[in-house]
C-alpha cells in the first residue's frame, strides 16, 4: 500500500492506543456479543475506564484488512453495517471486474487503517479512528457467467431451495458483488458504504442495499449475547473460534474444492421482517414458550444460565416437555440437525412503518458456513417443518455468496479467482 503519512484522521484515532488490534481471525470470542467499554473489550479498543477516555478508546479499534481470512466473518460484531450487493454494467465482464476487485480492496485497506481513501476523500470520518472498521467482498451464482468463469463456480453456489416463510423480493435478492461493511461509528460505516459505492461507478451499479445496527459498545455492564427486536437474547448457541470444528465448519480448507476458495466461507443473506405487532401480542410466557427460553437472561425454559444445555426431554407436572416440540431452541440445536452449524452475524434493521402502520423491521441475517448444504438448509428446512417463531417472521430477501479467503500483502481479495 502507497505510504499516505499519518492523516489527522489516523493521529486521532490512534492518539492513547495501547497497540491492540484484532486480526482477520483475532478477538472473536466476543463475535456474539455487544462489548462493554473497559479493558476487556472485544470490539479491538482497548479501553482504561469509563466515561471519557472509554468513549474516546472506541475509535482506535482496528481491523486487520490483509489475513488468512476476510475481516468481518469472526471479528467482533460492530454497532452499525451496511449491506450492498451489485451488478456489474452492462459491457463489464472479467477485466473490469478484477480492476475493481483491486480498487476496493485498495480503499478497503486504507479505510480500515483509518486513513483517507485519496484525493476525492468525502471527509465524512475526518475526525475519527478506524472504528473498527471491516469491509468483506463476496461473489454471487451470476458473478460467474458474466464473467465467463462458470467452469470455476462453485457447487455451494447451487441456489438455495424454496421455503414456505419465503416472500422474496427478487430485487432485493441475490447479486453479482456483495460487501458487508461494519463499523462500531455510523459516520466511519457510511463513509466505507460511499467510497464503495463511488469506486464501482463504471464496472458494477447497486442491486440493492440494506442498513443494520447493534448494541453499541458500552451500552451493558459487562459484554453480553445481544438482543434482537424481539428482545430475546440471539446468539447464543454460536460456534466459537475455541471449539476444535471451528475451522472445519466455518472456512473452506487449504485443501477444498475450488482451490481458489481456500480460506474463505459462504455467506446466507436473509432480510428477515419480524412481525412485531403479532409478536407483542403475546404475554411474556408465550413468547418464552415459542422460543424455549427465557426472555430475562436467555437460560432454557428447563433451567440454569444462558448457556446451560436445554434438557429436551424434561417434563413439567402436567406430563408435557417444558420446551415444546416446536420451540425455536429446541429446532435449532446441532444435534437435533446432524450437527448442521453455521456462525450467525446479524444486523437488526428498521426501515420505518408500511401503510398499515406496522413496523418493517427485523434481522438482517447473515451466516457463514464452510458449506451452506451442511449449515444453513438443514436447519431452515428443519424450522420451515414446524418452528413455532415462523408464524411471527418473514424472509423477504435472500442472497448466497462465496467469500473468498483473505487478501496477502500485495494481493486484491479475489485474486486467485480472477488472474488463474
Amino acid at each position: 500500500m502507497t505510504d499516505h503519512g499519518i492523516s489527522r484522521r489516523r493521529l486521532l484515532g490512534t492518539a492513547g492506543a495501547t497497540g491492540l488490534a484484532l486480526g482477520a481471525a483475532g478477538g472473536a470470542v466476543g463475535y456474539a456479543a455487544a462489548p462493554s467499554s473497559g479493558a476487556s473489550d472485544p470490539s479491538g479498543a482497548s479501553g482504561t475506564g469509563s466515561g471519557k477516555d472509554a468513549l474516546a478508546s472506541l475509535g482506535t479499534g482496528e481491523v486487520m484488512f490483509h489475513g488468512k481470512h476476510q475481516p468481518g466473518i469472526t471479528t467482533p460484531m460492530q454497532s452499525r453495517g451496511h449491506l450492498i450487493a451489485f451488478d456489474l454494467t452492462a459491457g463489464a465482464g472479467r477485466k473490469e471486474a478484477a480492476a475493481l476487485l483491486r480498487r476496493w480492496s485498495a480503499t478497503a485497506e486504507r479505510l480500515m487503517a483509518g486513513e483517507p481513501t485519496g484525493g476525492d476523500d468525502t471527509a465524512v470520518a475526518r475526525d475519527s479512528g478506524p472504528s473498527s472498521l471491516s469491509v468483506t467482498f463476496g461473489f454471487g451464482a451470476s458473478f460467474f457467467s458474466r464473467t465467463g468463469l462458470e467452469k470455476r463456480r462453485p457447487t455451494a453456489l447451487d441456489p438455495l431451495p424454496d421455503f414456505s416463510s419465503d416472500h422474496l423480493d427478487k430485487a432485493r435478492s441475490n447479486g453479482d458483488l456483495w460487501v458487508q461493511i461494519g463499523a462500531n461509528d455510523p459516520l466511519v460505516a457510511f463513509h466505507a458504504l460511499r467510497a464503495i459505492q463511488k469506486e464501482a461507478a463504471g464496472a458494477a451499479r447497486v442491486r440493492w442495499q440494506m442498513n443494520g445496527f447493534n448494541r453499541s459498545p458500552g451500552a451493558t455492564a459487562r459484554p453480553m449475547t445481544a438482543r434482537n427486536l424481539m428482545g430475546q437474547v440471539d446468539g447464543t448457541n454460536n460456534p466459537k473460534p475455541s471449539d476444535k470444528d471451528f475451522d472445519e465448519r466455518i472456512f473452506v480448507p487449504a485443501d477444498g474444492d475450488p482451490a481458489w476458495m481456500a480460506g474463505g466461507s459462504y455467506a446466507v443473506v436473509r432480510r428477515i421482517r419480524m412481525l412485531l405487532d403479532d409478536w407483542e401480542k403475546l404475554g411474556l410466557k408465550a413468547q418464552e414458550a415459542v422460543i424455549g427460553r427465557h426472555k430475562s437472561d436467555g437460560s432454557p425454559l428447563t433451567g440454569g444460565t444462558e448457556t446451560t444445555e436445554p434438557e429436551l426431554e424434561k417434563t413439567g407436572a402436567d406430563g408435557k416437555v417444558v420446551i415444546p416440540l416446536n420451540a425455536h431452541a429446541r429446532i435449532t440445536r446441532p444435534d437435533q440437525n446432524g450437527g448442521a452449524a453455521m456462525l450467525r452475524r446479524p444486523f437488526s434493521y428498521h426501515d420505518g412503518f408500511d401503510a398499515h402502520g406496522e413496523p418493517d423491521a427485523g434481522l438482517l441475517f447473515v451466516c457463514w458456513q464452510a458449506d451452506p448444504m451442511r449449515g444453513f438448509v438443514p436447519v431452515q428446512r428443519k424450522l420451515d417443518r414446524g418452528d413455532a417463531l415462523s408464524e411471527f417472521i418473514r424472509h423477504e430477501a435472500s442472497g448466497l455468496f462465496a467469500v473468498p479467503g483473505g487478501a496477502a500483502k500485495g494481493e486484491y481479495v479475489g485474486q486467485r479467482l480472477l488472474e488463474a
